[in-house]
């Protein structure tokens, strides 16, 4: 199976080129920085050559999209808007100019594109649309537009022989350094890891075997199209994840935070307090639907798992650098 990554150079871009192309199949990734044999340029808002990557594929997933992990400044958010509309539009006209288009379209999106919500789980189809919430700052609302927009890039798009998926993902658990889980594992490690404002606030998530199995998935399953949430099925407060995230590494104690101390944590790690304290309690009906089994769907046996990898990871690290050890 041909596969066409663009922006496939991030932390979820790699975990699915490294899962696909150990499974077999070719993958081309398409960044604004080529380095490897197997990646090509582009700008992610024009045509160019890279689009004849697309003539002849199987499956494209446009990961492309600035970071959110930054401050939420008016021109990192306008940053994050353009970059994904952007790139959506152009994927989109990519294939529509494909004389042998891609069978299917998965394009990122975000389970931040549901309400801030503690009483109820959102799925796909009872799950309320988040930005217009009391009580929450109002450039959460900017979050949940740029969801929005960017799934309409994709919806809008002339590509009538494609079939095409909105991946409302959650946070993406794996032990490549940089990522999300790595973040949370050093702040318990530190022993910083305990409740954020009370912590009752829900985090979704998936394990990465999960999201990547859940990608294979959606490829095969010719029936799905439109949005699909990627998140397991066990979502919990932020206070018992965290302490379950503790338990794995063997840390007793995590010390709590206030709102204020989120923010000046947050600031000093270039991040937004969005990420710690936006509820987000997701579950995946479709996927459920469909027959999707998981393999991590509890965080307690999921956090288990990715420590023993970080784990194995950083002993493989540390044998490298020694003088005289294996080769990495």
């Amino acid at each position: 199976m041909k596969v066409v990554l663009p922006g496939g150079t991030g932390q979820v871009g790699a975990i699915l080129d490294r899962a696909l192309t150990a499974a077999g199949h070719e993958v081309t990734v398409v960044t604004r920085r080529p380095v490897r044999a197997h990646e090509i340029g582009w700008d992610g808002a024009t045509l160019g050559s890279w689009a004849a990557a697309l003539d002849g594929c199987d499956v494209v997933i446009n990961l492309a999209g600035r970071s959110v992990s930054c401050r939420y400044t008016p021109e990192n958010l306008r940053a994050m808007m353009d970059s994904r509309v952007d790139s959506a539009r152009v994927v989109g006209e990519a294939i529509a100019a494909a004389a042998r288009p891609p069978r299917v379209w998965l394009q990122m999106s975000t389970a931040t594109v549901y309400a801030h919500r503690f009483d109820a789980a959102h799925d796909e189809a009872t799950g309320v649309i988040g930005g217009r919430e009391a009580g929450v700052p109002d450039y959460w609302a900017y979050s949940v537009r740029i969801a929005e927009n960017w799934e309409r890039a994709q919806a809008e798009a002339p590509t009538p022989g494609t079939r095409k998926v909105a991946l409302r993902s959650a946070m993406v658990m794996s032990p490549d350094r940089g990522g999300v889980f790595d973040v949370l594992s050093w702040l318990a490690r530190l022993g910083l890891g305990g409740a954020v404002a009370g912590g009752a606030q829900y985090v979704s998530w998936i394990h990465d075997e999960d999201f990547v199995r859940a990608v294979e998935f959606l490829v095969g399953r010719e029936d799905i199209e439109g949005p699909v949430n990627l998140a397991s099925p066990g979502p919990l407060p932020q206070r018992d994840f965290m302490r379950a995230l503790r338990t794995a590494w063997g840390v007793p104690v995590g010390l709590p935070a206030t709102r204020r101390m989120a923010e000046l944590g947050a600031f000093a790690l270039r991040s937004d307090t969005e990420l710690l304290l936006k509820s987000r309690r997701v579950v995946p009906g479709r996927l459920r639907e469909a027959g999707f089994t998981f393999a991590h769907p509890e965080w307690e046996g999921a956090s288990a798992s990715l420590v023993r990898r970080a784990r194995l990871r950083r002993a493989a690290s540390g044998r490298a650098r020694t003088p005289g050890g294996p080769a990495a």
